[in-house]
Formats: C-alpha cells, structure tokens, sequence
C-alpha cells in the first residue's frame, strides 16, 4: 500500500508540474509572438519621436499602428 501512495504521490505532483510547465510555455509563445507584432509599432513611434520631439504623438502613432497590426493578425 506503501508503495501505491508514493507512486501516485509523485504521479500528482508531476501532473501538477506538467501542467504548469505548460501554461507557462504557453504564456511564453504568446509574449514573443505579441513583441514580434509590435516591432513596427515600436520603430514608427521611435522615428516620429525623433522627428517631433513629442512623446505624445510618438505615444499616438504606437498606439494606431500596435492595433492595426494586432487586427491585422485577427
């Protein structure tokens, strides 16, 4: 019976770690996914910073293109 509830005990516990393990590569895949869609975003506010100086049109122009691209992906 010993043997039983310590097998199963670790079979718990790797369930558990699977499973989290899993979330967080999921939660992972998704981050570098969203940072890759948000290249362009980045680079046009950085250029329009440049350009105007103005950290809110720079902030503007990352926010038009960050969701066009996030509903071009949809």
């Amino acid at each position: 019976m010993e043997l039983i509830y310590a097998v199963l005990g670790n079979l718990t516990f790797d369930i558990i770690a699977l499973i989290g393990l899993v979330i967080l590569g999921l939660i992972i895949i998704f981050l570098i996914k969203l940072l890759l869609i948000l290249i362009p975003a980045v680079l046009l506010a950085f250029v329009v910073w440049l350009l105007t100086n103005s950290l809110f049109w720079a902030g503007i122009a990352f926010l038009v293109i960050a969701a066009l691209s996030i509903l071009k992906k949809l």
